[in-house]
C-alpha cells in the first residue's frame, strides 16, 4: 500500500522585546538560575499582570506579514496544567480569540510551489526549563525563562513532505527576522516547532490518528523526526497495529521518539477567560500605522537585486536568506563595491567563515567597511585573490585594519614590470634546457619552469634585502615558487612568449623586452633598478598578454 504523510506545524517564535510579556524582567538570554524573575512572572499571590504594548505589536507586524486577518477584539485565555516548570500552575495564552486568524504562505520546494493555510496567530507566555543533573540525579527548575513574549504560529495540515516542512520553517525565520520582530535563533529555543503528523492511504481523504513530536530547534532535527514518525506510524499500520494518539519527545542521540505522554485536547486545559488582563481593542488607525512600518521583505529584496544590480537569482537568494547579510551586502555597494564581487565575497569567504565558527550573521564583527576596503586592495592590483583569502581570515575575528595587516606582513603585490622581466629572463637562462624541452612539445617542462624559484634567481643571497622585502615574506621568502609571485596569466604569458621564440640564456631583461616586440620599455637594466613603475596593465601588453582587466595581477 503507498501511505501519505500529512503534517501540521505549531512554530513558537520568542519576540525580541527588551522585557517580558507582563511584567519588565529583562529577556536576555542565560543569565544565573532564577536571576531574570520576579513575582509577576513567577505568579505570586496578589502580583498581577499588564500586556506589554511591543509584544502586541510584533504580534500583529507578523500577521501582517502572513497575510493573516488582524482580530480588532481579542483577549488572552489562562491554560490549566500542573507541571514543574509553570509556577502558577497556568500559562496566559490566547484561544478563544486569538490576535491573527487565516492566514497564508507560499513555500518552493523541488517538488514545485505550495500554499500553507495558516489557522492562527496567538500571543502567550514561556514556561521555565528544567535542568536535570545525572550526577546527583536531580531535577532542577530554572524560571529565567518563564514570561517570555511568544507568539505561536498554528499550520492546517498542509504538508505532505519533510521538504515542505522546512521550506516552511526558513521563509518564516526569514521574514521574522526583515520585520524585526524576532532574532529566531534555533539554538537557543528563540524558534521552535512542534509537528503533528499522520499517516493515511494515499487514496484517502480522512485524516489518521496524529501524534505530536515537541520542541524541534534545528532543521537537521525536523527533517529526522518527521522521517522517523512516518515510518513508525506505517509499520505499526502495517502490522495492523493502532497509532496511539500522544505526545512524543525526539531522541537526537538515537535518532527516535519515544513517547512522553497522552496527547491532551482543548478541554484537558480547562481553559477560562484571563481575569487580570482586559480585552485588546484595536482601530483602524492604529492597524494602519504598523502597515505603514512593515519593511521590505527578502522577496521584493530580491527582485530590486535583480533589477537594480543585475544579480543572477541564486545571488539574490542567499544574500538575502538572512537581514543582516543583506544589510552588510548593501553598506558594501553604497561604499562602492561592486555588487557582484560583494555578492561573491558574502557568499563564499562570510559564509565560510560564520558557518566554521557556528555564527549567525549578526553575530560576525567583521564590518563592511573593513571587506570593502579588501576588494578594492584585490581590484587596485595590491593584492592578489588568494593573498586577500589569506587576510580576510586573519582580520575577521577582530575587524583588524586590513592596510596595516598587509603593511606588517610584507602582502602587497609588486607591479614593477622591469623586476617581472629580469625573473622571466634569468629563471630561463637558469634553465636552458628545460625551456629547450618545452619548445620541443614537453608541456610538462613549462609547468617546471613556472615553479622554479624566480626571487632566489634574482636576488642571490637575499644581497638586496631592501628590494626583496617588497616581495612579501609570504609570497617569497616561505614559499620560494615563482608562480606564488605572479599567479595569473601575465606571467605565464611571459614564459610562454619567451620560450617561443628562442629567449633562451639572456639575463638581460632589458634584452628580454627587445625580444617580445616591445623596445620602447627597454631602456637599460639602470634604469629600471632606480625604482621607475609601470603600471601592471602595460607588463601585461608588453609581454603578449590581454589588456584586459582579467589579465591584471590580483
Amino acid at each position: 500500500m503507498t501511505w501519505e504523510t500529512v503534517i501540521g506545524l505549531e512554530t513558537h517564535v520568542e519576540l525580541a522585546t527588551q522585557t517580558k510579556i507582563f511584567c519588565s524582567c529583562t529577556t536576555q538570554f542565560g543569565g544565573d538560575p532564577n536571576t531574570h524573575c520576579c513575582p509577576v512572572c513567577t505568579g505570586m499571590p496578589g502580583a498581577l499582570p499588564v500586556l506589554n504594548a511591543k509584544v502586541l505589536e510584533y504580534a500583529v507586524k507578523a500577521g501582517l506579514a502572513l497575510n493573516c486577518q488582524i482580530t480588532r477584539y481579542s483577549k488572552f485565555d489562562r491554560k490549566n496544567y500542573f507541571y514543574p516548570d509553570l509556577p502558577k500552575a497556568y500559562q496566559i495564552s490566547q484561544l478563544y480569540l486569538p490576535i491573527a486568524r487565516d492566514g497564508a504562505v507560499s513555500v518552493r520546494t523541488q517538488e514545485g510551489e505550495r500554499t500553507i493555510r495558516i489557522h492562527e496567530l496567538h500571543m502567550e507566555e514561556d514556561a521555565g526549563k528544567l535542568v536535570h543533573d545525572p550526577w546527583l540525579d536531580q531535577t532542577r527548575a530554572d524560571y529565567n525563562r518563564c514570561g517570555v513574549p511568544l507568539i505561536e504560529i498554528v499550520t492546517e495540515p498542509d504538508f505532505r513532505t519533510a521538504d515542505q516542512v522546512i521550506a516552511y520553517v526558513e521563509q518564516l525565520k526569514e521574514t521574522l527576522q526583515y520585520l524585526g520582530v524576532s532574532d529566531c535563533k534555533m539554538q537557543e529555543g528563540s524558534l521552535r516547532c512542534d509537528v503533528n503528523l499522520s499517516v493515511r492511504p494515499a487514496d484517502s481523504r480522512s485524516l489518521g490518528t496524529r501524534t505530536e513530536m515537541k520542541n524541534l530547534n534545528s532543521f537537521k532535527a525536523i527533517a529526522r523526526a518527521i522521517e522517523y514518525e512516518s515510518q513508525r506510524q506505517i509499520e505499526l499500520l502495517e502490522q495492523g497495529r493502532p497509532v496511539v494518539q500522544e505526545t512524543r519527545r525526539w531522541d537526537e542521540n538515537k535518532d527516535a521518539t519515544y513517547a512522553m505522554r497522552s496527547k491532551e485536547n482543548a478541554q484537558d486545559y480547562r481553559y477560562f477567560p484571563e481575569p487580570d488582563i482586559p480585552p485588546i481593542q484595536l482601530s483602524e488607525e492604529y492597524l494602519e500605522r504598523l502597515r505603514t512600518q512593515q519593511p521590505e521583505l527578502a522577496d521584493a529584496k530580491r527582485a530590486r537585486y535583480q533589477a537594480d544590480y543585475g544579480l543572477p537569482p541564486y545571488d539574490c537568494h542567499m544574500i538575502t536568506s538572512d537581514k543582516a547579510l543583506a544589510r552588510f551586502f548593501e553598506a558594501l555597494v553604497e561604499l562602492g563595491t561592486p555588487p557582484k564581487q560583494g555578492a561573491n565575497w558574502i557568499m563564499g569567504q562570510v559564509l565560510g567563515a560564520l558557518s566554521a565558527r557556528g555564527l549567525e550573521p549578526q553575530e560576525m564583527k567583521l564590518t563592511a567597511p573593513t571587506l570593502a576596503r579588501l576588494i578594492a586592495l584585490v581590484g587596485e592590483g595590491r593584492l592578489n585573490r588568494n593573498t586577500a583569502v589569506k587576510v580576510f581570515e586573519a582580520v575577521f575575528d577582530d575587524d583588524s585594519d586590513v592596510e596595516q595587516y598587509v603593511k606588517a606582513h610584507g602582502l602587497e603585490q609588486i607591479g614593477d614590470e622591469g623586476l617581472v622581466a629580469e625573473v622571466v629572463a634569468r629563471v630561463l637562462a637558469a634553465n636552458p634546457q628545460s625551456a629547450a624541452d618545452y619548445k620541443g612539445g614537453r608541456e610538462k617542462a613549462f609547468g617546471f619552469l613556472v615553479g622554479q624559484d624566480g626571487a632566489r634567481l634574482v636576488f642571490p643571497g637575499r644581497e638586496q634585502d631592501g628590494v626583496f622585502a617588497r616581495f612579501g615574506e609570504q609570497q617569497v621568502g616561505e614559499l620560494h615558487q615563482f608562480r606564488k609571485i605572479f599567479r595569473r596569466t601575465t606571467a605565464r604569458n611571459a614564459f610562454r612568449r619567451a620560450a617561443d621564440i628562442g629567449l633562451v640564456g639572456d639575463p638581460f631583461a632589458g634584452e628580454f623586452l627587445l625580444q617580445v616586440g616591445r623596445p620602447e620599455f627597454a631602456q637599460s637594466a639602470d634604469e629600471r633598478r632606480t625604482g621607475r613603475e609601470i603600471h601592471v596593465q602595460r607588463i601585461a601588453v608588453s609581454v603578449g598578454g590581454s589588456s584586459s582587466e582579467a589579465d591584471r595581477f590580483e
